[in-house]
């Protein structure tokens, strides 16, 4: 089982936890741009989890491709490859189970075996069309531009200088 833990952060109240491949489906049935990989879906997922100050985990069936290095930059998301003896619905279900919190999980899955789980244990359940959907929503939204530091703590004597000789004001 190959697991990515870099740039992977555990304080955070909210985890999420992905069924990769279900994600990845609904993401390309709803993909304007045409066919999106794992990769690309795990550094969008690692966009989304920075934005809004969470974590999570993603759980793909198999062992992945042999060069796993591209997923190592998605942050804040564990990246998991079930290996050939288990699928990502039974790791799922096992981390769902296991947790001694599973009140503030988020499951991803459209899996209806997943989701009782879940619902089980108290989880939040969301299908992966809405999640991505939402995601997608959320990666779009304009970012506010930083205000200048001036703004706040107000121009040095230079400046102010410059300013009231520009707009004829200097004494």
């Amino acid at each position: 089982m190959f697991v990515n833990r870099l740039n992977f952060t555990a304080a955070s109240a909210i985890m999420l936890i992905i069924d990769g491949y279900n994600l990845l489906w609904a993401a390309q049935k709803q993909s304007e741009a045409g066919a999106i990989t794992d990769i690309q879906l795990c550094h969008m997922i690692g966009r989304y989890l920075r934005l809004t100050n969470q974590t999570g985990q993603i759980i793909f069936d198999g062992i992945g491709p042999p060069d796993k290095s591209p997923f190592a930059k998605a942050a804040n998301l564990e990246i998991i490859f079930s290996g050939q003896n288990t699928d990502a619905d039974s790791i799922i279900e096992a981390k769902i189970t296991a947790d001694s919190a599973p009140k503030r999980l988020t499951v991803i899955s459209s899996d209806q075996q997943v989701r009782k789980a879940a619902k089980r244990a108290k989880s939040v359940s969301i299908k992966s069309e809405q999640f991505y959907g939402e995601m997608i929503k959320t990666l779009a939204r304009k970012r506010p531009e930083r205000e200048p530091m001036e703004k706040r703590a107000g121009l040095d004597e230079a400046q102010t200088r410059q300013w009231l000789k520009y707009f004829e004001l200097e004494q």
